[in-house]
């Protein structure tokens, strides 16, 4: 399945500092906060390490995007940084599997944090949302994998 993720302005609420709930695109969920990129991706892997996960990958998609522009035609700077924080969880996985093998899709899990080139200052972070899909126990183990990536996210935009 190829999935399309858009990015499109972000909704910014008056007067309200910290995170903001930027938008649902298809399955992936976005927060935003003003501040330091290292420092908001700091926090986004102290949320991963911090509940006693391993980070499987850290990717460098900013740098690999900037490498890469005049090989593919394009010189555009999209990002000032972009990077991802792959990892999953043991027992929420198995227990997300147990209830249907087709959720092995969902592992592993990523979170985003990225900074564009046309709105320095305000860091993004956003992951994809698991599917709530099949019986009422893996809408269930789905939900809980979706907290958990939604509190990481939440609490690095604070």
């Amino acid at each position: 399945m190829i999935l399309r993720y858009v990015f499109a302005a972000l909704l910014i609420v008056a007067g309200l500092t910290g995170s903001v709930f930027a938008d649902s695109y298809g399955d992936l969920k976005l927060y935003n906060t003003k501040g330091n990129f290292n420092e908001v991706k700091e926090a986004v892997a102290d949320g991963i390490l911090n509940r006693g996960f391993v980070i499987d990958y850290h990717g460098f998609v900013g740098n690999m995007l900037k490498r890469t522009g005049k090989d593919v035609g394009s010189a555009k700077a999209l990002y000032k940084d972009a990077e991802f924080y792959q990892f999953c969880s043991a027992s929420l996985t198995r227990k997300a599997i147990e209830a249907d093998p087709r959720n092995i899709g969902y592992c592993p899990y990523v979170v985003v944090v990225y900074e564009l080139a046309s709105t320095a200052g305000t860091v993004h972070v956003g992951y994809r949302q698991p599917g709530m899909v099949g019986s009422a126990e893996s809408k269930e183990a789905m939900a809980t994998i979706d907290k958990l990536l939604d509190d990481i996210a939440r609490e690095a935009t604070k």
